[in-house]
């Protein structure tokens, strides 16, 4: 069973649409900034892949994350050639954060925030009349859960069409907390290159429109294969090698696929050395043999990490690489780590090739991994 993307819709700090944000990606413009959310000086890390949208005097404002979850909710249902009534259509939403920069700004005198705002049901029903909606906290993974959700619902007969998206802003908490517990404190987060010391946060929304196979009203983006979700449980932080495996195959299976149909592999990267070493050495397990790699790219290197919302990011990446037979590189990759070696990375100018399935990869902390296969629509 397959699935039909007929909708996509995104932004970042480097665009505000998918198209717009591809073709960034494949310009490899450096898009980090020093920080503008709270107080630099309170932290080792001075920069961060921030949304520039904020007031000329610079302050924070509350409901960032709403605001762009309900402006890609509204583009990817025009896109699909929906009506922006979505009273009978479930809205799924992946975060990690939802609002809690918000609440930090509560706390910190603003009294424009109420308790409603700082969950997205109330906010989406507000815009689209929604009375479904489901939010997935589920850590750096969470949209692609929402994605997996999605075709569940579709297939056991309660819905036709389901939004699916993702959004975070940047967080006092969170980027605090990884200032402190990182060793070592990236001026950019470079995946996969000998250089890398760890992540830097991103901002960002995303938002699909998923349907029932031949039911929608425009031409099909690209149809979802298959989405394997687990969680190993095995450490708080560090991924397992074993875990993400499983997730790996079981995607494969689900999809129908064998890892030599693989053309394209969407990478977690989120520039932690951990991180890097294990994803890697997993590709070079699955993906190991006779059969040529295929090609690997890694966003984060551009959009930094937009944590609840980066798998769906990565996937709608996928589906226009697939569409222009284009891979962007992983910016900054010059010397890859030696687990990497045999990898199809993509360095320094984009990748053209015929390219017809995708693999995405998403995983966060606590073992919490999701994949994801997406197939180019001809």
């Amino acid at each position: 069973m397959t699935w039909d993307i007929t909708g996509m819709a995104a932004l970042a700090n480097v665009g505000a649409s998918p198209q717009s944000i591809f073709a960034a990606l494949c310009a490899s413009q450096e898009s980090r900034r020093p920080l503008k959310a709270f107080d630099a000086d309170k932290y080792r890390a001075a920069y961060a892949y921030e949304i520039d949208d904020r007031p000329e005097d610079g302050r924070d404002r509350p409901r960032r994350a709403t605001r762009w979850l309900t402006t890609v909710v509204r583009q990817a249902v025009a896109d699909a050639g929906l009506h922006e009534d979505l009273s009978q259509v479930p809205v799924l939403v992946g975060t990690t954060m939802r609002e809690q920069r918000s609440l930090e700004l509560w706390w910190r005198g603003h009294r424009d925030v109420a308790l409603e705002d700082l969950h997205f049901g109330p906010a989406l029903k507000e815009a689209f009349g929604a009375s479904t909606t489901y939010t997935f906290a589920n850590a750096c993974s969470a949209s692609l859960y929402a994605l997996g959700m999605a075709t569940d619902m579709i297939e056991l007969g309660m819905a036709d069409t389901v939004v699916v998206a993702g959004t975070d802003a940047l967080t006092e908490g969170g980027f605090g907390t990884l200032d402190r517990v990182q060793n070592a404190i990236p001026h950019a987060l470079r995946p996969f290159d000998a250089t890398h010391k760890g992540m830097l946060m991103g901002e960002g929304a995303a938002a699909m429109v998923l349907q029932r196979a031949g039911t929608g009203m425009r031409p099909v983006h690209a149809r979802v294969r298959g989405v394997s979700m687990n969680c190993d449980a095995l450490h708080a932080t560090a991924p397992d090698p074993d875990g993400i495996t499983r997730a790996i195959r079981d995607a494969h299976r689900r999809a129908g696929v064998r890892v030599e149909d693989i053309d394209l592999v969407m990478l977690h990267g989120s520039g932690t050395p951990r991180n890097d070493v294990t994803e890697s050495t997993v590709l070079s397990r699955v993906f190991g043999g006779d059969v040529p790699s295929p090609r690997m790219t890694a966003i984060k290197a551009m959009t930094g990490h937009t944590l609840g919302g980066s798998g769906l990011l990565s996937l709608l990446m996928a589906v226009l690489a697939m569409k222009k037979g284009i891979v962007p590189p992983v910016l900054g990759l010059t010397d890859p780590i030696p687990e990497a070696a045999g990898l199809g990375l993509v360095q320094g100018t984009p990748h053209s090739g015929d390219l017809g399935i995708a693999q995405i990869n998403a995983f966060g902390f606590g073992g919490i991994n999701a994949v994801a296969i997406v197939e180019a629509a001809r």
